[in-house]
Parts: structure tokens; sequence; C-alpha cells
């Protein structure tokens, strides 16, 4: 037997016996439900605060159909999302996501990606998160045939259709009144476009004049933003656009084996942007192979500034992202959602609370990091470059020696 014994724990039936009301009294006091007079609702409220009651989350539920449980759901493939990309990405918006969780009333669950079993059959939720879904998620679609309400980051709304504004315009939080495929109209922008734009002018001003691209084959939001932004640019800049393929599903292995492909073709790529920090270091290997020097006759730069990224060898220069805002943003939008509040007050409280950052000619610029991380300027939560050693280029010793 236990040497610890159980507190007695107050109920509303000493609320009510002290109270000298009824525990239906109790129950509507405290709810705010149900017609209880001024002074009566005083007093239980004074009795309930004296006797240090807290309400059973489970008989709540019972009583209301809720389960006050939110939860992160994402259908990107374990070979890119598991390892030390899961306890990036994935676990730094499910941490941030569950302390604005708890501060509106809910606890929050994080499903792991999984090739198994659809976690959307599992859980007893009210409400959902889903990262970065394809148009036709197979995830979205079960959270939909199940009634769930739910707000994606970066869903293929937030990227369709003239109603979907940019980041630029709306912050990293907002709501579209866009719909495409299985996706949800409510939608939280993850700056890919400016992310991309960041990481590719980055590269061109430390001297890449040839860089290609790295790119998974999904219809994800980052993928095409990518896509998009390196054409335009290579259209700007004058330099060919060259772009490596593979599956998710396929990994780091996948892309090891497309830029060793990419770069045994065409030798004078001196730069690689890689969106999926996994393909990413795919690339750090086949360079490597390749009697290529990462960070100096090649330079190579992921979305991501997480573990992955900060442990590779060498460290890879990426981008905070500003997980903290866009985790918070997206409870905060979903909690709306429960509500039933309109489109336009979802929107107008988001806004409100949400800085943004400038990234494609606007007044406020993103902030450079040096290699050990610290900020050279800061006051925003937008996307902010984190510069490590492979994007460092050649070394002054290097050039004067004429190596």
């Amino acid at each position: 037997m236990s040497d610890f014994r159980r507190a007695h724990r107050v109920t509303i039936a000493d609320v009510a016996r002290e109270a000298g009301v009824s525990r239906t009294t109790v129950s509507h006091a405290l709810s705010g439900q149900g017609k209880v007079n001024a002074a009566t609702r005083a007093k239980v409220k004074e009795v309930a605060e004296r006797l240090n009651y807290r309400p059973s989350a489970r008989a709540r539920s019972l009583r209301s159909g809720k389960s006050q449980t939110l939860a992160l759901l994402s259908s990107m493939p374990a070979a890119v999302s598991a390892g030390p990309s899961q306890l990036g990405f994935f676990t730094e918006l499910a941490m941030g996501c569950a302390r604005t969780a708890l501060l509106e009333g809910y606890v929050f669950v994080l499903a792991p990606p999984t090739e198994a079993a659809n976690p959307v059959d599992l859980l007893d939720i009210d409400g959902a998160i889903l990262l970065e879904p394809t148009v036709d998620d197979p995830l979205a679609e079960a959270l939909r045939d199940r009634g769930i309400p739910y707000v994606t980051i970066d869903g293929p709304s937030s990227r369709a259709g003239d109603d979907a504004l940019t980041s630029d315009e709306a912050g990293p939080a907002r709501a579209s009144t866009a719909s495409t495929g299985a996706d949800s109209k409510w939608s939280i922008d993850l700056h890919h476009r400016g992310t991309a734009q960041l990481l590719l002018d980055h590269l061109l001003a430390q001297g890449a004049t040839q860089p290609a691209l790295l790119v998974s084959r999904s219809q994800r939001g980052a993928q095409i933003a990518a896509r998009e932004v390196y054409a335009e640019t290579a259209a700007a800049r004058g330099f060919a656009p060259l772009i490596a393929e593979a599956d998710e599903t396929s990994g780091e292995d996948g892309a090891f084996a497309a830029a060793e492909e990419l770069l045994a073709e065409h030798p004078d790529i001196d730069a690689v942007f890689a969106p999926i920090d996994t393909f990413a270091t795919g690339a750090v290997r086949a360079a490597q192979k390749s009697g290529r020097t990462v960070g100096e006759d090649l330079l190579i730069a992921t979305r991501y500034d997480g573990l992955r990224a900060r442990t590779s060898n060498p460290p890879l220069t990426a981008v905070d992202l500003g997980l903290e805002a866009i985790s918070s943003a997206a409870v905060e939008m979903l909690v709306t959602v429960l509500d039933g509040d309109h489109f336009s007050n979802a929107a107008a409280a988001l806004d409100s609370d949400t800085e943004s950052v400038a990234l494609d000619g606007g007044d406020a610029k993103p902030a450079a990091m040096d290699e050990s991380g610290s900020a050279s300027s800061a006051g925003s939560s937008g996307p902010v470059l984190v510069v490590r050693e492979s994007t460092a280029g050649p070394s002054p010793d290097r050039n004067k020696d004429g190596a």
C-alpha cells in the first residue's frame, strides 16, 4: 500500500452544503449558466474560493460533451520528420501550442507522424492544428469526416485564391476565405516565400553564381514556394535554374542520391538551397563524397534552424521561423473557431497580437544572426537568418594564397 495518503478533494457537494444551496445552483453560479441572483452567485464563489474548490475536468467534459483537448497533427513522412528533425520543428511548434492552449483552458496533445495508424481515429479532441498538409491530405479528410474543426499551419488554402493574403500583408496569422481540396479555410502563414527569398539572396550575396535547388516532389507549401522563388530569382539574376528532386519518403538517402547526381552533371554549381533539413544534410553528404568543401567551394542553406541544422558538420545556415508566434497564433485562431466567432472577429483579434516582418521590399527587414546565433537586430517575431559555417565562403587566407 502506498505511504501517501490521498488528500480529500473538495467536491461540488461540499460547496453546496457550506453555501446552503443545491449542487445545481453551485454549478450555475460558477459556470455563468442558468438564472442565479447576484447575491447567491457571490456567496457561492466566496465559499468555493475559501474551500479551494476546483471543478472536475472529467465531470465538466461529461456535461459539456467536450474534451477540452486540442492536437497537433502532421502527415509529413517519418523519413523527413523523425530523428533530429522531429526533435526540432514539430516539437518546437507543439511546445508553443501547448503553452497557449493551457492559457485558453485546453490541454494539448502531440500526435507524431506515423504510417502505422490514423491518429484521428484514436484521439478524443475538440479541434486540431494540421501542419503543412498537402492538397488531398488524409488527416484533413479524416478530421472533416468526423466533424472536427481544424486550423492549418500553411495549408493549401493559405496559398490559393485572390482572397488569401501574403505574409507581408497580414503577418504570420490570418484567416483566408479561400478553400481548396481537403483544407480548412483557417490557416496560418509560415512565410515560405519570404524565407526562400531570404536564403537565396544570402547565397548570392556570399558570392554564389550558380545556386541549385533540392526539393521534394510533394505539393507542400515550402516546396511550392521554393520552386517559385527560385525560378523568379534565376530569371532576375541571370543564372540557369538547376533543380534536383527526391521523394519525401526517401529521406536523407534519397536527397543524397539526387544531390550527388546533380553535382556530377553540373560541376559549376556553387550553392544548394534545400528547404527540408533532412535533404540539406543529404546534400552535405553528397558534396563531401564528391570532394567539395561545404562552406567554401559549395554553400548549403536550409529553411529551419533546428537541431539537424545545428548539429550538421558543418553547421547549416538556416532561418529562425518565429515558431513561438506561429504556434500561439494557430491555437488562438482554433479557439476562436471553436467559440464560433465570425471570421472578421477572429482575424482582428489575431492581427492585433501578432508582429510581422516585411520580407519583400517593406520597411522592416529580417534580422541576421552570426554563427553563435545571436541576433544583430532584434524586436521581431518574423523569420530571422542564422548564418553558420555552411555558407561562410572561401576564407581570406585561402584567397590570399591563391588556393
